[in-house]
């Protein structure tokens, strides 16, 4: 009792002293569990991409560097721990701890200095390694280190973890591109490490400040004979370029360059101080000219004697893909498009870069490593790839691996284990039969891919982790691959990192001396462990504070979709590895998330969403495991434009899980005025069309409208849709039948019907021009009102009746053409996994048939019935926005195909994500300024430089009411495009 109440004061203290410190910062400080937006950060940020999952007692977002030295004398004088964190794909646990997450990925991302002539640059440590060769390409320079999560991964994580990359036996590692950095110190001192000659050395040895005291005690430590004897002989073998294990005292008891911290700084994992900025060595951009011959082989161990054969022919990269990932791209909704270099069903993949001045260069160099290949019987194809646009292509799919193979169905799922050991190349063939022995003796299977160039594979074990059996191999697996390394002299860890999953084991791989100099070594720097503890060395058993500590049975959860494809919700939540590609920016593009883009804020990511569900659905004590306002926090700025359903390598389909959560929660809770309002958006669009020009008034009337806005909760700048003054469904009822030709239907969603009616009939009069009998459906609105706001229940019922009438008329030779995308991919996207399960066979035969008119159109031109001739050979030039649902289901080149079709007509895509509007998202007068950030992403920047010779294309009807309300610029449905450029008879 007495030691329950003395933990209950702590606590109490602790809470306390963290209310104080929140109010000295002038970031943010999350750590009171009574608050929603607190408890709901924190959440966010107990994972990271590792298995391991631990609340942290607060997460902040310093500002500036005054924030981080409060942080720091606080954590000194209450004994909590620091965890730096930027991108958070971590793999071996490296942020998830108990402590305070110090998130630097906000504030601390600005590129400080660049100088072209000396190849070097200063940045913060929240700078994204992608986002920064990006602004760096026009001075012809770049960062070399290339994780194959470039596109989110940061500089200050690249030091952490000394992350290499795919092109490391070229470009080098962070370590070896790091030339000096600021950093914190325990006791909030600033410090600058760089390389010193002897005086300078000296100088600093014989400093009176905490500096001075660490330079002398390190320097004792790696003095002493004895110790450098151990270092010499426990590091792994000098040859292996990935030595990543402990901290680096190989690399810094090198006395052929200069004493450096920044070597001992580099795969330190926020152990020994706070970076603040780093200067870092810049590259030239490698030649122009880029080839990929892929090899295939039959066999494992074959491909990695093919690599020291690769390895022979001094190529740029040499990287491995097994069957396990190139099978889960069959059927991806992105990646499938990526398998057009694949020959037959290897086993094996190796991808060999070469580059070089001019193509012929580069072929001769891959024709004289074939002939070798050949030669020694190594390989059964080698297509050799050419052009950026192609390779990065096949790049893709090995970036690619980690999140692809999430999609291996049931609960023994790939797992970060002996993913990042390394050893020489040339021991790979052998160092591969042992690993599969291992396996196999375990009855498990794995995945092996990545970097063969430089000694290191992702090998991957199949292990379930929700068992006690499964737990158990977790362990076992690695003690017996400890074995391994020894045997090779490799290395535990590469580009990783030791984390919490590999700390256990180094004094076994390094030697009880080595271990006891790296606990030196922390205490040197670090006494109170401020920083980051339990990482590295003093680290928890590596099988505990895991993700699947406490299991649910999935079947429980009972859904209004069909989540049987993913498993189940649960399943689906699941897959999400944390790899974090919904953490890019609009300098990389794409469309997921676009509310992360605007606000860079962690708990805005598909993997926070989905890691949130997975939280309350396993440990919810809740009759109702959906009702959780964290859930709702967590959800509330998601758009649902789909993104995640093909961006993310795992299908991670957040809109969908959305949905069904709102669902639920309002069977617990009852749902508002105004989501009930905008589900019902027909109907009051039914009701305003009967009497139009007096609805139109009070939609565009100043005082009446801005009542109505407020009323409803709308934004104030935002304009009220109009409505027409008939419908397209009358209108089109009243044109005459052409049966002699061939037969389209032309969906009338509730949008086109009412709203963007011109639209309709302008695709009705196109589609009638160009030779089809085109008939308008009695089906039902989209339901897409309702599935947005959450109604799933009757958006089902809406789904069902669809299905049915749909069913009876539209097939192969009479398809459902739509002009709304939101609407008519309802038919291809929901439908099927939403309807009665009588009803699926129908609603996925329905699916293929219902199309953009854009794919349509696409078609019959290459069937050759549609001519050029039937349209205009006046100039025109476009600039085309794709909608959400476009881009997620690959369907903007069809747009950009048929915009071409005239002769002389020249079309732009302007690479932006969301348009920010998102239905009703963007009239939330809540949500109005993020609508308008995303806009502000790359679409407004981008058609305020488009000049008035362009016409604007866009497909969505919310996309050109953001466009309107924005930019009081008027956008055209393509449509309306290609029917101005008929030729009319």
């Amino acid at each position: 009792m007495l030691s329950f109440a003395i933990q209950s004061i702590l606590v109490v203290s602790i809470q306390s002293n963290l209310a104080a410190l929140a109010t000295s910062l002038q970031g943010d400080l999350f750590y009171d569990a009574a608050q929603v937006s607190h408890q709901t950060m924190r959440l966010a940020y107990s994972t990271d991409a590792s298995v391991y999952q631990e609340l942290p007692l607060a997460v902040c977002i310093p500002q500036d560097i005054a924030d981080l030295k409060k942080l720091i004398v606080f954590a000194r004088e209450n004994q909590v721990s620091l965890i730096p964190r930027t991108a958070g794909t971590s793999l071996a646990g490296q942020v998830v701890g108990d402590g305070i997450v110090l998130d630097v990925s906000r504030f601390f991302n600005k590129i400080l200095e660049v100088n072209v002539e000396e190849r070097w640059a200063r940045v913060q440590p929240g700078v994204i390694r992608d986002d920064l060769n990006a602004y760096l390409k026009p001075m012809g320079l770049m960062f070399g280190p290339e994780t194959s999560t470039a596109s989110r991964a940061m500089i200050g994580g690249m030091i952490g973890n000394n992350s290499s990359g795919l092109h490391s036996i070229v470009w080098g590692d962070t370590r070896q591109n790091l030339l000096s950095a600021e950093v914190l110190l325990d006791d909030a001192s600033s410090v600058r490490f760089a390389a010193l000659n002897e005086q300078e050395y000296f100088q600093k040895l014989s400093a009176s400040n905490r500096e001075g005291e660490i330079y002398r005690q390190i320097n004792e430590l790696i003095s002493n004979k004895e110790n450098l004897n151990a270092i010499q002989s426990g590091y792994p073998k000098k040859d292996i370029t990935r030595r990543n294990t402990g901290y680096a005292l190989d690399m810094l008891t090198d006395t052929t360059e200069p004493f450096n911290f920044c070597k001992l700084l580099a795969g330190s994992e926020g152990t020994i101080g706070i970076i603040t900025e780093a200067k870092i060595k810049l590259m030239p951009l490698p030649p122009k000219e880029i080839g990929l011959l892929c090899v295939h082989f039959n066999d494992m161990v074959e491909c990695m004697r093919g690599n020291v054969v690769a390895l022979r022919n001094k190529p740029e990269a040499s990287e491995l893909v097994d069957k396990y990932i190139l099978d889960f791209t069959v059927g991806h909704p992105t990646y499938q498009y990526n398998r057009f270099f694949i020959e037959g069903d290897p086993q094996a993949l190796l991808i060999i870069e070469f580059r070089g001045d001019t193509v012929e260069e580069i072929q001769a160099k891959a024709d004289k490593l074939k002939t070798e290949l050949i030669q020694e019987g190594l390989g059964y194809a080698y297509p050799f790839i050419l052009g950026t646009e192609q390779t990065n292509l096949v790049w893709d799919v090995r970036k690619a691996g980690l999140g692809l193979i999430r999609n291996l169905p049931g609960d023994s799922q790939p797992v970060n284990l002996i993913e990042d050991c390394a050893v020489s190349p040339e021991d790979l063939p052998d160092y591969v039969r042992d690993v599969q022995q291992l396996l196999a003796e375990e009855q498990v299977h794995a995945s092996y891919y990545a970097h063969a160039g430089a000694g290191e594979l992702h090998i991957e074990p199949f292990i379930n982790l929700k068992t006690g059996h499964g737990k158990k191999q977790f362990r076992r697996i690695l003690e017996k691959t400890t074995d391994l390394v020894l045997k090779y002299n490799g290395s535990l860890s590469g580009e990783h990192g030791d984390g919490r999953l590999r700390g256990e084991f180094i004094p076994k791989v390094l030697g009880e001396q080595v271990y006891q100099l790296l606990l030196e070594v922390k205490h040197i720097f670090d006494p109170k462990a401020v920083f980051n503890a339990k990482k590295i060395v003093d680290t928890p058993a590596m099988d505990t504070h895991l993700r699947y500590d406490k299991v649910t049975d999935a079947k429980q959860i009972k859904t209004y979709f069909d989540f049987t494809k993913s498993e189940s919700i649960l399943r689906l939540a699941e897959k999400c590895s944390g790899s974090g590609d919904c953490r890019k920016t609009e300098i990389t593009g794409g469309t997921m998330c676009p509310s992360f883009m605007a606000t860079r804020d962690e708990k805005d990511t598909t993997r926070a969403r989905a890691n949130m569900l997975r939280q309350f659905l396993t440990n919810s004590n809740q009759e109702n495991r959906f009702d959780h306002e964290e859930l709702k926090e967590v959800m509330d700025l998601c758009l649902s434009c789909k993104g995640c359903k093909t961006e993310c390598p795992s299908s991670v389909d957040i809109a969908k899980m959305k949905a069904e959560f709102l669902q639920h929660y309002y069977d617990a809770n009852g749902s508002s005025f105004r989501s009930k309002l905008i589900a019902n958006f027909t109907q009051s669009q039914k009701l305003g069309s009967l009497v139009a020009p007096l609805y139109n008034f009070f939609a565009t009337n100043g005082l009446t409208s801005s009542l109505i806005k407020q009323v409803a909760g709308f934004a104030p700048k935002r304009s009220l849709p109009k409505v027409y003054g008939t419908t397209l469904s009358k209108w089109a009822n009243k044109q005459t039948p052409q049966p002699e030709k061939p037969k389209v239907y032309l969906y009338s969603d509730e949008f086109t019907n009412y709203n963007d009616t011109e639209i309709g009939i302008t695709a009705f009069k196109l589609l009638t021009a160009l030779g089809y009998d085109v008939l308008v459906p009695n089906l039902k609105e989209s339901g897409r009102t309702f599935l947005s706001k959450g109604f799933v229940k009757k958006a089902k019922t809406i789904a069902n009746a669809n299905v049915d009438l749909g069913a009876a008329i539209i097939s192969a030779e009479t398809p459902l053409l739509g002009v709304e995308p939101s609407a008519i991919i309802t038919f291809r996207d929901e439908y099927v996994d939403l309807v009665d399960s009588s009803k699926r066979e129908k609603a996925v035969e329905l699916a293929k048939h219902a199309l953009m008119i854009d794919e349509f159109l696409v078609r019959e031109i290459a069937a050759g019935k549609i001519h050029p001739e039937q349209f205009t050979a006046q100039p025109q030039k476009i600039k085309l926005h794709g909608h959400c649902y476009q881009k997620a289901f690959k369907l903007v080149d069809y747009t950009k195909q048929v915009l071409s079709f005239p002769q002389n007509y020249e079309v732009e895509v302007i690479p932006s994500g969301c348009c920010g509007m998102a239905g009703s998202f963007g009239y939330e007068k809540e949500h109005y300024e993020v609508s308008q950030k995303v806009a502000e992403l790359v679409l407004f920047p981008a058609l305020r430089k488009t000049g008035d010779e362009y016409v604007v294309a866009a497909a969505g009807t919310s996309c050109r009411h953001q466009i309107k309300d924005g930019l009081a610029r008027k956008s055209y449905h393509p449509v309306e495009i290609l029917y101005d450029a008929l030729i009319k008879k």
